[in-house]
């Protein structure tokens, strides 16, 4: 081969790697022995791993318990016989499951396998993440309305009792005004609560780690002392544009509640993971990359019939709960242009959290500064 047709070859290579990573789909290659030759971006985020530590891995490294699976991709080289699989559960390492449907074509040379695995649960996850736009909008809207309506009466109610505990004869009666002037408070501070993650939020760049290790410092004292924290940090990613203090309370909230969950778990855990995602889309902006930390606990799970309103206000799995933590995460989240969702079944519950590299009101271009 001269210099120029080798040349020509390395640059078809290099247009047809940048094609794949171009692609929403993902897509995976096997050689005839099942080992993993090539994967585009969009298969790296479905799978969790990064392709220059798995190529030349065999496939059963990277999805376990898939004897069914194996099985079937094996027919697929023996006869040469394509197949289409639909909602088939990738177990990966770390008890993370995917769910995809899958279509494998055979290779010819060399002997090989190009598998598409369609992710039926981010399907669900884009619902989800329209339908929470709404949402959003129109709690909003009501909760502000509701907020003016019910702090107006408080404070009347409030001042009523204060002016009723000077003139009690009894020293003794002043208890229940204080009961009315505590919980007049209480419900003054929990509509505060309600309606703070929506003021101006001013931004600046974040360090994310540093964000969670901040909330394990304050939990780490307020829970039992036997839980397991794990950090999977990975150190080459860049800061996030957004506000540090608000961060700091969205994944406190998120935390806090996985923590809560773990009270009766033997050998309880928590783990925080930080990756980057390629071309991920977000409301109806695609962003060339974004921040993803998920927050992951070995609980009991939340329950099939509360997980689609788990973010909605005054929705509560517990009954000392206010349901308010979650639908703030959600809102201060959204507000830095990002998104927050949940999958859970039991022994393993995730909270994903979703953040551009640059602020709502920056450009694309920030993403392209960073090297990953």
């Amino acid at each position: 081969m001269t210099q120029p047709q080798r040349q020509h070859h390395r640059s078809q290579r290099k247009l047809a790697s940048t094609l794949l990573d171009s692609l929403t789909t993902a897509v995976v290659v096997l050689d005839s022995n099942l080992r993993l030759t090539l994967l585009n971006s969009a298969a790296e985020n479905l799978l969790h791993v990064s392709a220059s530590t798995v190529l030349n891995c065999p496939l059963t490294d990277i999805i376990l318990k898939a004897e069914d699976l194996i099985a079937s991709l094996q027919n697929a080289i023996a006869q040469a016989q394509p197949f289409t699989a639909r909602n088939v559960a990738l177990q990966l390492p770390e008890n993370t499951v995917e769910e995809v449907d899958l279509t494998v074509s055979n290779l010819e040379s060399p002997t090989g396998l190009l598998l598409e695995l369609h992710p039926t649960s981010r399907i669900n996850s884009i619902s989800q993440g329209s339908f929470s736009e709404e949402q959003q909008i129109t709690t909003r809207s009501l909760v502000k309305g509701l907020a003016h309506e019910v702090k107006n009466p408080l404070g009347g109610i409030r001042g009523a009792a204060q002016l009723l505990e000077r003139a009690l004869p009894n020293a003794e009666l002043k208890e229940y005004t204080n009961i009315i002037i505590s919980e007049a408070d209480r419900l003054r501070d929990l509509v505060d609560r309600m309606l703070g993650p929506w003021q101006p939020v001013t931004f600046e760049p974040v360090n994310l780690v540093e964000v969670v290790e901040r909330v394990m410092h304050i939990l780490q004292r307020e829970f039992k002392p036997d839980l397991k924290w794990q950090r999977d940090y990975d150190p080459s990613l860049p800061e996030v544009s957004g506000n540090k203090d608000q961060l700091i309370q969205a994944i406190l909230n998120i935390t806090r509640n996985a923590c809560q969950a773990l009270t009766q778990v033997e050998h309880a855990r928590l783990t925080f993971r930080t990756r980057v995602m390629r071309q991920f889309t977000i409301g109806s902006v695609r962003h060339k990359q974004i921040m993803h930390l998920s927050i992951t606990d070995n609980g009991p799970g939340i329950p099939a019939d509360l997980i689609d309103r788990i973010f909605f206000p005054m929705i509560s799995g517990t009954a000392e709960g206010s349901g308010l933590g979650l639908s703030i995460s959600q809102n201060i989240i959204g507000q830095h242009g990002g998104a927050l969702q949940v999958s859970s079944r039991p022994g393993n519950t995730v909270f994903s959290v979703f953040l551009p590299f640059h602020g709502p009101n920056q450009t694309e271009a920030a993403d392209t500064r960073h090297t990953l």
